[in-house]
């Protein structure tokens, strides 16, 4: 089974706007924790546009994105949600809310046009967001002393994404490791200073 040790979200709103034969399309992408948030969200746009016609929108939950829900919020069945869904696919997004709300101007898109409207509405708002690289890892605490320390931490310089050193009478280190590092992170450490040093994992 390969361990995956990152995926991708966003960490801040972003909104674009899109105009099609007099329909004004408006996208909203949030990054989310849960269902429980996207739906707040979903309430508050509702709120926020209670004059537009539609709000379709899409998640997905979870580093695989295996929890998911899109929706067409009346919208001929597959024109609009799935089409959004799609886009964070695409770019390969998690952990994120898209909502696109559309204000009808009179004109009839048709099933192909409301595929590419929404479509279009949902890429060009991901295209402008920053895609942030999040890191799974497990935390493990080190205790050395200082005759110990420049092994230790060259060791956590290959094999951690991040650590914390607080230097007392001795030294207490937190290390981030990938998920896919973590067996035999400890025992490889104990080995490498002689069973001085152990690794304990606290989360």
């Amino acid at each position: 089974m390969i361990i995956s040790d990152y995926y991708y979200t966003i960490n801040e709103t972003y909104i674009a706007e899109l105009k099609i034969k007099s329909s004004i399309f408006i996208a909203n992408a949030y990054p989310i924790k849960n269902s429980v948030e996207a739906t707040e969200i979903l309430k508050s746009i509702r709120s926020k546009h209670y004059d537009a016609n539609h709000h379709c929108f899409a998640y997905k939950i979870n580093f695989d994105g295996s929890e998911f829900r899109y929706s067409d919020d009346g919208e001929p069945s597959g024109t609009a949600g799935k089409p959004i869904y799609f886009m964070l696919s695409k770019y390969e997004l998690t952990q994120i809310l898209l909502v696109v709300t559309r204000y009808f101007g009179g004109t009839k898109l048709g099933v192909g046009g409301l595929v590419r409207a929404y479509s279009d509405t949902a890429e060009l708002v991901l295209s402008q967001a920053e895609r942030v690289k999040i890191f799974r890892t497990n935390t493990f605490k080190i205790i050395c002393t200082y005759n110990d320390i420049n092994i230790v931490k060259k060791y956590l310089s290959k094999e951690s994404v991040e650590f914390e050193e607080n230097y007392s009478d001795i030294i207490s280190i937190n290390a981030k490791v990938l998920l896919s590092k973590t067996n035999g992170f400890s025992e490889n450490l104990y080995n490498l200073t002689n069973g001085r040093v152990e690794a304990i994992l606290i989360e």
